[in-house]
């Protein structure tokens, strides 16, 4: 407990986010967004001061060390404001509404992001981070022209509400035509214009990892042999893997490169960037069984369960990217240290994580890699198996002095959104390399869930610390939920966890679902409090939680023959179909259940006593368009029903609810879905 004296304590201070609780000692008057603080700024008649980021967020602790902890500037900002400060990751609902604000006013956006409104809620100004001295200028031209011009405030604030309202939404779309490939092709092509065929990733800096993207690119791959799209996903995956974005002796991405060749990055680590690379390299390498691919995911779910996990199995946000005050400083070095570390190994290890021009970042090193290992062991007259044996104890040692430094601040608060995507990452983990840990770190997070997170009414909290669990959940919630309890499903026969799943789903219909455009909205009808009632539908650096959802959908509406999810999931299809020939990038996540409109998709069962061999079996192949069921006795899941026979283990593909003929072993059945 802290029990340090301090001259000044805010009501933050009774807040659990690690973020709200960073500020709870400035000179800012800051406050939570609550009934109370609203009401407070109705009845003195003062204008919000909304101030949102993150905890990792570098730029945010910038202008909190030069303003939010000025005396001076803090007294301007009490004078003439009710001060709110928010975390985005505890209230992404709160962040959308201001973050389209100030998109619309000024054309961009980020973090911090300050915007100012009227006391009820409505904004009229805002922008992202300010040096002191113009945020102070700012601060009173703000007062000034809503002391002197106040309707002329108020009727600029009215009019960018109903902008915010209508922005970024989409008409329900009413025909019959079919889904075509031709959509996807016409995307695909000009979105791989846009690779970096040097480097990878996109052809821009900064450079963000965007999982999404590239499993789609797989999925496509996997229908069409395009060896492009192939070529894209490995030089990324490779290129990403040897970088500085990538932590090479500790494990772990940074959320995105300041270059356009992933050298030097923000160094803050992401639960959600994580999650959803590990279930990508997973993937690719049931693909392409690329040993790289298993290294960066046994390293990356190392670091989790090292720096992430708390020990009920809960996973914590994220790691900032400072140290000391100073960015990246625990993870980079100076070459006297490593020298001194690695003696007799230094020649190898420094030509390896290029302890040279190349890897030199501010007077320190970075460490990444250039070549492959067969290149580097014939450079040192080694052998390959010699030079790997060198680079795991040098990583060991590295590590070992590593972790007595200063570490980065951790947010450890647990939020049930990204929560899902690393439980989905530990089960891609699973099925493509059969480890029982990865599975049973799955499960103990999924049981820590349901126990603190989900609510006896049906409903999810959205976060959790300290035993205390009290946002009402958000549709991202429910859609990642919805997601990583059917791929724990199919993980484990265990109909429990489908079970949930569609309870969670008949919940988000009920509360998120809107007839009028077949969407879902991305907070629930007992929203309190908002401006707006927005609706996520691009995808980002995580997918949009309609185009979760609308996954969900389908795959439920295979799994329980429920013809209501299947429509629901082909409207917004439907919806969204015209949008992604423009920036495929956008619309990723919904790319890959549009292939599963424009090609087949297979119903797997098995049922019998060896019904789990069968399915890992089954799950060391790379197949994007199935869904799987299993039993060791009778099951009355719709797949399932009829189908045991106690003596022996048969395997049905089906598709389109027509089964062929059973068989028996693997092989086969993957013959009958080629």
């Amino acid at each position: 407990m802290d029990k340090t004296t301090h001259k000044f304590t805010n009501s933050l201070a009774k807040e659990t986010s690690p973020y709200l609780l960073q500020h709870a000692h400035n000179p800012v008057d800051w406050h939570a967004w609550n009934d109370e603080t609203l009401a407070k700024a109705k009845k003195e008649n003062k204008l919000l001061l909304i101030s949102i980021g993150y905890s990792a967020c570098h730029w945010c602790h910038v202008m909190e060390h030069e303003s939010f902890e000025d005396e001076a500037v803090a007294k301007l900002m009490n004078e003439h404001f009710i001060c709110i400060k928010i975390d985005r990751e505890e209230r992404p609902d709160i962040d959308q509404i201001y973050m389209n604000a100030v998109q619309l006013m000024t054309g961009s956006g980020g973090w911090p992001l300050n915007c100012f409104a009227l006391p009820t809620g409505e904004p009229f100004y805002g922008g992202t981070y300010f040096q002191k001295k113009q945020w102070m200028y700012l601060l009173e031209q703000v007062a000034n022209e809503y002391k002197n011009n106040p309707q002329k405030v108020i009727d600029y604030a009215h009019e960018l509400t109903e902008g915010i309202k209508k922005s970024e939404l989409l008409p329900k779309i009413e025909n019959d035509n079919k889904f075509s490939m031709e959509i996807i092709e016409t995307s695909v092509v000009r979105f791989l214009k846009s690779i970096d065929l040097e480097e990878g990733g996109q052809n821009r800096t900064p450079k963000f990892p965007m999982p999404n993207n590239y499993e789609f690119l797989l999925n496509y791959y996997y229908h069409t042999k395009n060896s492009e799209a192939l070529h894209a996903v490995n030089l990324t995956l490779t290129k990403m893997a040897f970088g500085g974005i990538y932590d090479q002796i500790g494990g772990g991405f940074a959320r995105y490169s300041t270059d356009s060749y992933w050298k030097a990055p923000h160094f803050e680590k992401m639960l959600y960037d994580n999650a959803q690379l590990v279930s990508l390299y997973s993937k690719a390498y049931q693909l392409t069984k690329n040993e790289l691919y298993k290294n960066v995911v046994y390293q990356t779910l190392t670091f989790v369960q090292r720096e992430m996990t708390a020990k009920n199995g809960a996973f914590f946000s994220a790691l900032d990217a400072d140290s000391e005050g100073e960015e990246g400083k625990y993870y980079v070095w100076q070459k006297e240290e490593v020298q001194q570390l690695l003696q007799n190994n230094f020649d190898v290890m420094a030509d390896y994580y290029n302890i040279n021009t190349k890897g030199k970042w501010e007077g320190n090193y970075i460490l990444l890699r250039s070549d492959a290992d067969e290149i580097i062991a014939k450079k040192h007259h080694i052998s390959v198996e010699t030079l790997k044996k060198i680079v795991t104890e040098s990583n060991a040692k590295l590590l070992s002095v590593r972790e007595k430094r200063v570490k980065p601040g951790l947010d450890d608060k647990t939020l049930t959104s990204w929560n899902a995507l690393m439980l989905k990452g530990y089960v891609d983990a699973y099925n493509a390399f059969g480890e029982k840990e990865f599975l049973d770190a799955a499960l103990k997070n999924a049981s820590f869930l349901i126990e603190n997170q989900a609510r006896k009414e049906g409903g999810l909290n959205h976060n959790y610390k300290n035993g205390t669990s009290n946002l009402d959940g958000y549709l991202e919630d429910y859609s990642f939920a919805i997601e990583a309890f059917i791929a724990l499903y199919e993980a484990t026969f265990d109909e429990k966890w489908l079970f949930t799943a569609k309870k969670l789903m008949d919940y988000s219909i009920t509360h998120f679902y809107d007839e009028t455009t077949g969407f879902f909205y991305f907070t629930s009808n007992n929203a309190k409090g908002l401006i707006a009632r927005k609706m996520e539908l691009s995808d980002n650096v995580i997918p949009a939680s309609n185009s979760s959802i609308a996954k969900g959908l389908f795959l439920l509406g295979e799994f329980f023959y429920e013809e209501e999810y299947s429509k629901k999931a082909n409207q917004m299809l439907k919806n969204i179909e015209n949008q992604m020939p423009q920036y495929i990038g956008g619309y990723s996540n919904w790319a890959m259940l549009y292939l599963n409109q424009t090609h087949s998709f297979y119903e797997i069962a098995i049922s019998g006593k060896n019904a789990m061999q069968k399915r890992q079996e089954i799950s060391q192949h790379f197949i994007p368009n199935k869904l799987i069921v299993g039993s060791k006795s009778e099951s009355a899941l719709p797949l399932l029903k009829d189908k045991f026979l106690a003596n022996n283990t048969l395997i049905y593909v089906c598709y389109n609810k027509a089964c062929q003929k059973p068989v028996e072993t693997v092989a086969e059945a993957l013959e009958q879905i080629k």
